[in-house]
């Protein structure tokens, strides 16, 4: 008798647990299919020819005589005007035959993002344009991995590194945001890094100021979104560029022309990206799988190694 009334207690709870389990269960299982619906929606259908003519007759790119910014600048099939970071005549003619190839009427304006006084100039070469796309590309980084303290001639490289990073995309998007306001309609994309989503020792510097532009542009979009304004924070790992000095691409490292055409598909699905689906993976990977502990430990180790061979390399010569 006494086992009875035992059980006869005990049935409630279980037919709660059960509700319960099946509740989460299912939630669960709706989760995994959103996810796998909305990530088919934007790795494999993509969001088609996004930047056109139809929001504006003109697209700017700032740092577009390499790597990314130079595909971005092939790839954006409008009017050009192209802000070199610094004046390279042969960069200057690869940008001529991207003209003639594409058929697109290009102007380019060299400027040194390193100083802080060159808006004028460049709010002069925007005046009168129906600007439709703004790319915020330009940006240096370290010669190679150093501690804080060692990094050579540290106060020029702290305000030449905050210049070109962080204070040209305020101040680029200060000066294009308003007309694309005024028509309702316009793209911002903000190349950050991978670097920005966590702290990567002995690149210090260059990792908070992306860290800064992926902050930036994911606040300005949640201001603009209802404007009809798109604003999207580009946080590439590593891609075979000059900067990162790989020189062969692999299918995690692609080429900037991979990469970029991969990341154009994304624009308008994703506020924040890693613009390739290898390296969406790294990002998942980095950021909820990996502990931040050992992240930030097995990035002081690897660029340890790397600042050691390059110490090496250049003791030799």
């Amino acid at each position: 008798m006494e086992s009875f009334n035992v059980v006869e207690t005990l049935q409630p709870a279980e037919r709660a647990l059960f509700w319960v389990g099946a509740l989460i269960t299912a939630s669960l299982a709706l989760w995994l299919l959103y996810k796998i619906i909305t990530g088919f929606r934007i790795w494999v259908l993509g969001n088609g020819d996004l930047l056109s003519p139809k929001l504006g007759k003109w697209a700017v790119v700032t740092g577009a005589t390499d790597a990314i910014g130079k595909s971005y600048a092939e790839e954006v099939r409008v009017s050009l005007l192209i802000y070199l970071f610094r004046f390279h005549s042969e960069r200057l003619l690869c940008l001529l035959i991207t003209e003639s190839t594409y058929n697109v009427e290009t102007k380019t304006i060299a400027v040194d993002y390193g100083q802080a006084d060159i808006y004028p100039k460049i709010e002069k070469g925007l005046a009168g344009l129906e600007i439709g796309v703004l790319v915020n590309n330009v940006g240096i980084s370290y010669s190679y991995p150093e501690f804080f303290l060692h990094i050579p001639d540290l106060e020029n490289f702290i305000t030449t590194m905050i210049n070109v990073n962080i204070t040209s995309v305020c101040q680029m998007t200060r000066l294009v945001l308003p007309r694309m306001e005024a028509r309702a309609k316009g793209v911002i994309l903000n190349i950050s890094s991978a670097s920005g989503m966590f702290p990567v020792p002995m690149l210090t510097i260059y990792s908070s100021t992306k860290a800064f532009v992926d902050f930036f542009s994911r606040g300005l979009q949640a201001e603009y979104k209802c404007k009809g304004i798109i604003i999207q924070s580009v946080l590439p790992f590593f891609v075979a560029t000059k900067m990162t000095k790989i020189r062969k691409p692999t299918l995690d490292k692609p080429t900037p022309e991979r990469y970029v055409a991969a990341e154009l598909t994304t624009v308008g699905l994703q506020d924040q990206t890693n613009g390739y689906f290898p390296h969406a993976v790294m990002g998942w990977v980095t950021t909820v799988l990996a502990p931040i502990k050992l992240v930030l430990c097995l990035g002081l180790s690897m660029n340890k190694a790397q600042r050691g061979g390059y110490l090496r390399r250049r003791k030799l010569q």
